[in-house]
């Protein structure tokens, strides 16, 4: 029987890399996305994650194999928050009955080298705390002056965080069920188009995202990662933080963070 897969973001960028290469690989890929995937939902509300969940547990018969998150925005405000953090963990955490009938089942979610750099506190806190009203009031109030690129650095640090948390809560560790963050660098998608046109853009992207291996990556160079950590024969890996991210990560950080 081939792998079910579940693909958040399916429709452009890394997500629509990780549902190519599952798909050529003969795995069967449910994609979660506003338009052009099996599940058209939206998740930046309770009600369209809600409606994701159920329309991913009518399609597969109760059973998925992985869940991989790719969906997300760069744009800084409200709408972060409630796509970056709350569409992803209530996506994942309602999935989790589906995947514990499989006989390997995983989780793999996109975070980002920027969970490195300093968040908006209140931001990040209120993500942590589950609270998607307050930490959406605390975006709209950020954005709204110097802060609002801090924004973006709290719902992938507090995604991380509940990652790591959760993976070894009841109900996931224990129950054979890993799940890891893979963080990139600058990914050449549609989300960055706009900055790679910008000069003055790439140039403080180029320092604050420094890349010496290779540089800047290509959508499927995270997705191979994302893939790898779903297939079955990676059994012992949970809670994780895998940065591809071209060196950056070990460049900005001091050689004993690790």
């Amino acid at each position: 029987m081939p792998r079910r897969a579940v693909v958040t973001g399916s429709a452009s960028g890394i997500g629509l890399a990780v549902a190519t290469l599952l798909r050529e690989r003969g795995e069967e890929v449910i994609g979660i996305d506003l338009r052009d995937a099996e599940v058209i939902a939206d998740l930046s509300t309770p009600e369209g994650r809600a409606e994701a969940i159920e329309a991913v547990r009518e399609r597969s018969g109760g059973t998925i194999d992985s869940v991989i998150t790719c969906a997300g925005v760069a744009r800084p405000g409200e709408l972060m928050v409630r796509v970056n953090y709350f569409g992803t963990t209530e996506v994942v955490e309602g999935l989790r009955p589906l995947l514990a009938g499989s006989p390997a089942p995983r989780v793999a979610v996109v975070g980002s080298i920027s969970a490195t750099q300093t968040p908006d506190p209140e931001v990040l806190a209120a993500c942590l705390a589950g609270d998607e009203t307050a930490a959406t009031a605390a975006a709209a109030l950020a954005v709204q002056g110097p802060g609002a690129n801090t924004i973006y650095p709290a719902t992938k640090a507090a995604l991380a965080q509940w990652a790591r948390r959760t993976a070894i809560a009841p109900g996931w560790a224990d129950a054979g069920i890993p799940i890891n963050v893979v963080s990139p660098g600058v990914v050449l998608t549609p989300m960055t188009t706009a900055l790679f046109e910008d000069d003055a853009m790439r140039k403080v992207m180029d320092q604050a995202v420094p890349m010496p291996l290779h540089g800047y990556a290509k959508p499927e160079d995270v997705a191979r990662v994302l893939i790898w950590l779903a297939e079955p024969s990676t059994t012992h890996i949970t809670g994780q933080v895998i940065y591809v991210d071209g060196g950056a990560e070990a460049t900005l950080r001091p050689a004993d963070r690790f």
